[in-house]
């Protein structure tokens, strides 16, 4: 009597740690197909008002809590192996990837110093999220004294560097709570802490390090003079409370230590990858492993990812990173802050009642009722234009001190009209990106989106086509990013066990896009080339200095507050 055995599959896992949750996919190394996903909502979301005690918060601060990381760990991949009836024993890798930059100050074992009690109702003790602007002072001072002392990282970043940045959140810690800083063995980015979490190890990823804490492969971390210049504490900031030992993209950071494996039901010695970006893991996870194409990941906001053969200084982009992306290219980066965020904006404070019985009546989402409504209405024909600035300028301004412009409104405009004009704001933001690389020596040629939106909403889709001009690809996986993080974890684990040596392999089988794509529409194409006129006006008049009247809102805010 003859006994089969079957073959056990080969799988790596991909955590994706967003701004309000946390998705784990379950993908197979062989064909790329995922097995299972499980979805963790943090318990403590985004704190922008107070802390857990009970504190209130100033403007512009948004916090997070990192026990919810970890518990993200806890519940979804055991969830995900639990789906799918897979053995750990078939698990070869796990990669993860990151909002960014979301930082932490932590002691030398790791502990973030939000958990000490000595520390724990001091703001600047806890995660800062990536959309926490309250470092702009310090920011404007950063980019003064580089612009002073001709600083040549500067141009590698757009000519500022963002207070959503790791220095400008450090130089706060510094400037408010130096007791904060002076205790804090390390300032780490989010996504190299929870790898420290897998591993027991500290690891750091040159993804992170080059995009958001000015360093560079060749130059390393700006001078000592220039630190010191910024604050006399910072005279043992890198070396010291910023490592130096900074891991390329796509390499083992270790194994899965003891207690990760018991958290997580995994076998320990699991191959953990190096922390990742989620924008940028999300390109080989979409197949670009080459120049000319760039990726839009929508969902709050957008970060746009392109690859070059050369190093060119572009006006605003968030950062060009040798390696940064894929091997070989520098990887260009440009974002808006504000678009999925912009639009539940609108739902949320300005929806009338009657709209809302009637998506309630007939059981559809809200959205799904101001697009149904928005959809009909021509390019141009509510009379309305509007700046996508309501959490600031990522790309190619950088300045989060602008808000939100609409104008064109009577007492005849419906909310669809304000919701199209909303959403075409954020096309015609994207557009502004696109042009600024390809006039800067960096050519867009193929244009690529992945995230809820482009999962979801074809309508935004086919706004954004007409916008650019440009036919758009659809990631063929709604979890881009996890998808892109599992990619990498195959390639931490190596071909001999069963994973790839390089992530081009892994993007040839595992990498998805889905063959309906959307094509610009010639008669569209032209009417929005004439209200993209009009935006590009607006946009240079409010962001360029011509007029800050949105500057001077907001020191007048924060005056009425205080």
């Amino acid at each position: 009597m003859k006994t089969s055995f079957k073959a056990m599959s080969k799988y790596s896992i991909g955590v994706d740690f967003g701004t309000l949750s946390g998705r784990t996919v379950l993908v197979n190394v062989e064909n790329g197909d995922e097995a299972a996903v499980s979805v963790f909502e943090y318990p403590h979301g985004v704190m922008d008002d107070r802390l857990p005690d009970g504190r209130s918060l100033g403007v512009d601060w948004a916090l997070q809590h990192p026990l919810d990381y970890i518990g993200v760990f806890r519940a979804t991949i055991p969830a995900v192996l639990k789906a799918a009836g897979v053995d750990p024993e078939e698990i070869i890798g796990i990669g993860i990837d990151f909002t960014a930059c979301t930082m932490l100050p932590v002691y030398s074992d790791g502990t973030p110093l939000c958990l000490d009690n000595k520390f724990s109702s001091d703001p600047n003790a806890w995660v800062k999220l990536w959309k926490h602007h309250a470092a702009q002072n310090e920011a404007n001072k950063l980019n003064a004294v580089a612009e002073t002392r001709g600083e040549k990282f500067l141009k590698r970043y757009g000519g500022k560097i963002s207070s959503e940045w790791m220095i400008p959140k450090i130089m706060q810690i510094a400037d408010e709570s130096p007791d904060i800083y002076k205790a804090a063995d390390r300032f780490v980015e989010a996504a190299d802490w929870v790898i420290w979490q897998l591993t027991g190890r500290e690891s750091h990823n040159s993804c992170t390090a080059g995009y958001k804490a000015i360093w560079h492969k060749k130059d390393g971390f700006p001078s000592n003079d220039f630190f010191r210049e910024l604050n006399p504490l910072f005279s043992d900031l890198p070396g010291k409370k910023l490592s130096l030992d900074i891991s390329p993209v796509g390499v083992n950071a270790g194994g899965l230590c003891k207690e990760a494996a018991k958290l997580t039901g995994l076998k320990q010695g699991t191959a953990v990858a190096i922390a990742n970006v989620d924008a940028h893991v999300s390109a080989p996870a979409v197949g670009i492993t080459s120049p000319g194409k760039m990726l839009m990941i929508m969902g709050t906001s957008t970060c746009h990812i392109l690859l070059g053969e050369n190093e060119k200084e572009v006006p605003g982009m968030c950062g060009v990173v040798e390696d940064g992306v894929i091997a070989g290219y520098y990887g260009y980066e440009a974002g808006q802050s504000c678009v999925g965020d912009h639009f539940q904006w609108f739902v949320e404070n300005c929806t009338p009642d009657e709209y809302v019985r009637e998506a309630e009546s007939r059981n559809i989402d809200i959205h799904a009722l101001l697009t149904e409504k928005a959809e009909k209405l021509k390019p141009g024909e509510s009379g309305l234009i509007a700046l996508d600035w309501w959490n600031g300028n990522r790309s190619v301004l950088v300045d989060v001190d602008l808000t939100g412009v609409i104008v064109g409104l009577t007492l005849a405009t419906r909310p669809e009209e304000i919701y199209r004009a909303l959403v075409e704001a954020t096309a015609f933001g994207t557009r502004m990106i696109v042009d600024t690389f390809s006039e800067n020596g960096v050519p867009v040629d193929e244009l690529y989106a992945a995230g809820g939106i482009a999962e979801k909403n074809p309508f935004v889709m086919q706004i954004y086509a007409d916008v650019t001009g440009r036919e758009i690809k659809i990631s063929g996986s709604p979890q881009a990013p996890a998808l892109g993080s599992a990619m990498f974890g195959a390639v931490a684990a190596g071909k001999e066990a069963g994973g790839f040596d390089t992530i081009q392999e892994a993007a040839m089988i595992m990498a998805k896009v889905k063959p309906l794509t959307f094509k610009p529409v010639t008669e569209n194409v032209l009417l929005y080339q004439k209200l993209y006129s009009e935006y590009k006006i607006l946009h240079d008049y409010f962001g360029r200095g011509v007029n800050s009247v949105m500057k001077n809102l907001k020191e007048i805010k924060k005056e009425a507050r205080s």
